[in-house]
This record gives C-alpha cells, sequence and structure tokens, in this order.
C-alpha cells in the first residue's frame, strides 16, 4: 500500500507533520518501537509507530531518524499521548533526512494502525490469506469473543494448512493449533531457536528435525511494554517468544514471509498486552520485598500479604503458604563490552521457570509475582494452605511444590543454549512459610541457596532448601584458590595415572564414596570383581597417600570431588 493511502483513513487519526513530496512511497509492513536503536529489526519498507519513550533529550531525534532513514523506513508515525504535540527537534530531523513524518491522534491505539496495515498489505500481496489477519482484532481481545493467538494459528492451518505453535525461550507453549507439539521437540526448537539468535543470525531459522522441516519466527517485545533500548541481545534472547512453522520458510514467496512477519507483529502486541498485565503482580511484590529487606514490622508485611493473596490466589478462603525463590542471570564481561542490565532479564525468566512446563498458555503465570533488586529476581509464590512436612523425607506434599532441581528439569537444556558459553542462570528455592515473621527468613534461604547452586558447574544450576543443613552450605565460601589446591593435592595423581594407563580410578572413588564404602555394592554397581575393586582402591591409596578405611580421609576425597 501507499503512504497517501493512510491519509485517506479518517479512522486512523494520522496527521501529516512533514514529507508531503514522499507520499507514494510504498508501505510493506509496519513495526512499533519505542528502542533508541531499532535497527536490527528493520528489514525496509516499514511504517514505524512510537511512543517517543527513547526520547529523553532534544539531541535524541537526529541520531533515532538517522537510523530509520538509514534502513529504508517508510514513514514514522508519533503518537501524542505521552508529550503531546510533536517535538520539533524531530519535525526537523525528519525533514533533513526526507523521512514521512505523521503525528498519531492519542485516541487511536497502535493496535488499529497496526491492524489496518497489515490486512491492507497482506491483502494486496497474497488475496488469498487475508483472512488470516482481517480477524486480527480477535487475538487483542481475552474471553469467550476472544481467543488470543490461538484464533490466528487456527487460521494459519484452516487458510494456509500451516501448522503453527508460539512458544516461550524455554520450550513451553504459549499457544497452537491442533494438536500440541511434543515437549522433547518443543525444548529443541526453543534450545535452536536461542542459539542462532545468540550468534547474531536473522530469522526465521530453519531446522530439520524427526523428519520435518521447522521455520522459527522470533517474536520480539518491541512495543510500549516494552524494556527500554537495549544495546545487547543477552538482554532479550531469555526472553522472547518464538513462531514454530512446520514448513521451509526457504521456500516461501516474498508475499507469504511478509504475512507470517505480520502475524509475529500481532502476536507481539497481545505479549505487550499481556506483559502489561503482569504489572500488578509485581508490583505487589516489590512492595512486599522491600518491607521484608527494611525489616519493617510482621503486622505491615501481613497486611500487605493479604492484599496480595486475593490476586495471586483468587477465590482462596484461607491465608495461603508462601515460598521464595531467587534466581540470577549473569553474563561474562570481556574488554570493551557494555554491562548487561540482568535484573529484568532474570525477572522475566524466573516468571517462565516458575510456570508447570505442562501448562499451555500465557495466562498461567497470573499466579506468581517477581521483583527483581540489581541484578537479582525474586519471586513471591502462594501455595494453598496445607500442612508443612517436618522433611524432604516424608514425601512430596501438593502445598510444598516447587522443588529446585524440578524447576530446572525441563528447562535445562534449551536455556543452556540460549546462556552459550558466557552466561549462567542460578536458583535457589527456600522453604515454605505460613507467616510474615517467616519471609525474611525464606528470602535469606532462598539467596544462600543460589549461593550454593552458584559454586556447581554448568551453566544451568539450582538449589533447595533443605540442602543448606548439610556441607555443601560451605562449599560456595571456600575460596577459589583453596579449592583449586585441595582438590589438585588429591584429584591430580589420580586424573594423571587415569591418563596415562586408561584406567578409571576417579569413577572407582566417586562409586566406593558413593556406595558408603560397601566393597559388594560398589563391586556390583561397577560391574566388577571385588579383588579388581581392592585393587584400584589400593592405588588410590598408594598414589594418594591417603586411607579409605578412615573417615577423615574418605571425607576429604568427597569435598574434593565436590568442589572438582
Amino acid at each position: 500500500m501507499r503512504l497517501r493511502a493512510l491519509l485517506e483513513n479518517d479512522a486512523l487519526g494520522l496527521r501529516l507533520l512533514g514529507g508531503d513530496d514522499e507520499l507514494d512511497r510504498t508501505v510493506r509492513g509496519v513495526m512499533t518501537t519505542d528502542l533508541k536503536d531499532p535497527s536490527r529489526y528493520l528489514s525496509g519498507g516499514e511504517l514505524v509507530l512510537t511512543g517517543l519513550a527513547w526520547r529523553a533529550e532534544p539531541a535524541d531525534a537526529e541520531p533515532f531518524v538517522r537510523i530509520l532513514a538509514s534502513a529504508g523506513v517508510a514513514a514514522l508515525a508519533a503518537g501524542e499521548a505521552e508529550l503531546g504535540d510533536i517535538p520539533d527537534d524531530l519535525v526537523e530531523a525528519c525533514l533533513r533526512h526526507r523521512l514521512p513524518l505523521f503525528a498519531v491522534n492519542e485516541s487511536v491505539a497502535f493496535a488499529t494502525i497496526t491492524e489496518h496495515v497489515v490486512r491492507q498489505v497482506s491483502g494486496e500481496r497474497a488475496g488469498d490469506l487475508a483472512a488470516v489477519v482481517d480477524r486480527h482484532r480477535r487475538l487483542m481481545t481475552s474471553g469467550p469473543a476472544g481467543g488470543g493467538p490461538e484464533v490466528v494459528l487456527d487460521l494459519l492451518g484452516s487458510d494456509l494448512d500451516l501448522r503453527a505453535w508460539v512458544l516461550s525461550p524455554t520450550g513451553r507453549q504459549i499457544a497452537g493449533a491442533g494438536e500440541p507439539l511434543e515437549a522433547g521437540l518443543a525444548a529443541t526448537l526453543a534450545g535452536e531457536h536461542l542459539a542462532a539468535t545468540r550468534t547474531g543470525r536473522r530469522g526465521p531459522h530453519r531446522l530439520n528435525l524427526a523428519g520435518s522441516t521447522y521455520s522459527l519466527f522470533p517474536i520480539r517485545n518491541t512495543g510500549r511494554g516494552a524494556a527500554p533500548a537495549s544495546r545487547d541481545v543477552r538482554e532479550t534472547v531469555l526472553s522472547d517468544w518464538l513462531l514454530a512453522v512446520e514448513a521451509d520458510a526457504g521456500e516461501w514467496p516474498a508475499a507469504r514471509l511478509d504475512l507470517l512477519q505480520g502475524v509475529t507483529q500481532l502476536i507481539a502486541v497481545e505479549r505487550d498486552r499481556r506483559d502489561a498485565a503482569r504489572t500488578v503482580r509485581r508490583r505487589l511484590a516489590q512492595e512486599v520485598l522491600e518491607l521484608v529487606q527494611t525489616g519493617a514490622a510482621p503486622a505491615e508485611i501481613a497486611a500487605r500479604l493479604r492484599v496480595a493473596a486475593p490476586v495471586l490466589l483468587p477465590g482462596l478462603g484461607t491465608a495461603p503458604h508462601w515460598q521464595v525463590v531467587v534466581a540470577r542471570v549473569e553474563w561474562e564481561q570481556e574488554a570493551g563490552q557494555g554491562a548487561v542490565d540482568t535484573g529484568p532479564v532474570a525477572q522475566a525468566l524466573l516468571e517462565e521457570v516458575l510456570v508447570d512446563p505442562a501448562t499451555v498458555g500465557a495466562e498461567s503465570a497470573d499466579r506468581i509475582a517477581v521483583a527483581h533488586s540489581g541484578d537479582e529476581a525474586i519471586a513471591l509464590v502462594p501455595l494453598a494452605a496445607g500442612p508443612l512436612p517436618d522433611s524432604e523425607d516424608e514425601g512430596p506434599a501438593p502445598a510444598l511444590g516447587l522443588h529446585a532441581d524440578a524447576l530446572l528439569a525441563s528447562v535445562r537444556a534449551p536455556l543452556s543454549s540460549g546462556l552459550a558459553d558466557d552466561g549462567r542462570l542460578t536458583l535457589g528455592v527456600s522453604a515454605a512459610v505460613h507467616s510474615a515473621e517467616g519471609l525474611r527468613g525464606a528470602l535469606e534461604e532462598a539467596r544462600h541457596a543460589r549461593r550454593v547452586a552458584a559454586a556447581r558447574p554448568g551453566r544451568v544450576c539450582a538449589a533447595g532448601h533443605h540442602e543448606l543443613a548439610s556441607h555443601v552450605l560451605l562449599l560456595p565460601f571456600v575460596p577459589d584458590d583453596v579449592r583449586r589446591a585441595f582438590t589438585a593435592r588429591l584429584l591430580d595423581p589420580l586424573r594423571d595415572y587415569d591418563r596415562r594407563h586408561r584406567a578409571e580410578l576417579i569413577p572407582t572413588l566417586e562409586a566406593f564414596l558413593d556406595c558408603d564404602g560397601s566393597w559388594t555394592r560398589c563391586a556390583t554397581r561397577l560391574h566388577l570383581h571385588v579383588n579388581t575393586l581392592r585393587y584400584r582402591v589400593g592405588r588410590i591409596e598408594q598414589l594418594t597417600g591417603r586411607d579409605l578405611a578412615r573417615l577423615e580421609d574418605k571425607l576429604d576425597f568427597f569435598l574434593a570431588l565436590r568442589m572438582s
């Protein structure tokens, strides 16, 4: 469609501020952004919508417009809702760069303009596909008359014979039409998408799995509710959704690719709406966290919890128990590399991790309140009232369903792909508490557990409160040089021997300690004759000068293996 056609539609509320001689430009798509530098999301020909949140001072206008003009966008439309009249500096910058500029009346939603442009562009380029975006408004509504992203995905299936799913970065299905993706396949697709994004490849990404070809389209949250301008892909890679389509996009004509890109834009608007709905829960968590950390009276904290409980657990008759979960995302910094704001990253990721992976849909996170303090995300998780067991050995209880290992079991693989070689996610889980008095202790307990997790190898690690009663509580606080010296003194002779003789002294030592020194059980586990096991243990003792019959030496070996 032409820019001129936008002015002819009064319902769009557009007013031309400059660029009268450029109105015959062709619009190929639409993008909503408040990023200072949206260049990596632009391919040319877009109508760019902005709420001007990127503009902190007049000097910001020139670089922003220069980036848009260099990317070949068709025009810029600025909303009047935030600042009223469009600033003169923006008008002048657009004139200098011959970029048509429209003002968007505050009564008109960006979603209305997005819907119109996508429908018109799709209708011109692929008239047989127009029904997919023609029903876009249903995507923006909820309840019986809506249906969210499922409506668009259902139309992709019926009109284009395309099976498609919206997935979270952990591989959890947000939406889909027809049969859901098998969990393992969804996790693999998410991992491949995260890995491709980390390498800087532009979507859609294509891969073959189990005899089928899948095309993965990024769904980036770049609307009014998006985070501040991202300088680094690591600030968004662990929170963006993706659209997985069972087809090879490499064989598609440009019209179909444009249509699918339009669909991702529509879903991004829905993502923005749902993120905005989390604002209340995040604010509740932040308020409780501030009260706990400043040492407020238990009565004041309890009053705030009474406000939070109906929001997080509507219809609950009795006060719930609470658990605290702490998470941190850390990135290695290279010389000359800017710092990554990890607090919001950890917040969005923890909101996703705390959702049951078997749960389909985005609204399932409505009972999770996550705040962030510095580079740390803290979740306040309500649990239905019930008896608290005295120990972990009493078996699982519905009221205590959050266990550290289980939280990360299904998301470890895809998140490791997104973290690549320079990122880590560590997570700690507290025990459940049933009163405001226990929240401060639960917060510290979760933080200690996270530090225990941070001492372990691997990109994605977690620890629970039950581990704080054992030796592992001490390990995170042992200085690195002491760790290295201690483990080298005990284990290096065994590693050298294994390397030179292709022996298995280290695995034998681990199994022997794991079997509590039982010769019979250890030999059975290793499928060895007892005499062979005795020979290996004797060799271990000879090389290290230790005696595995002594408790002290057993403990030293055990700790060395844990710290290695």
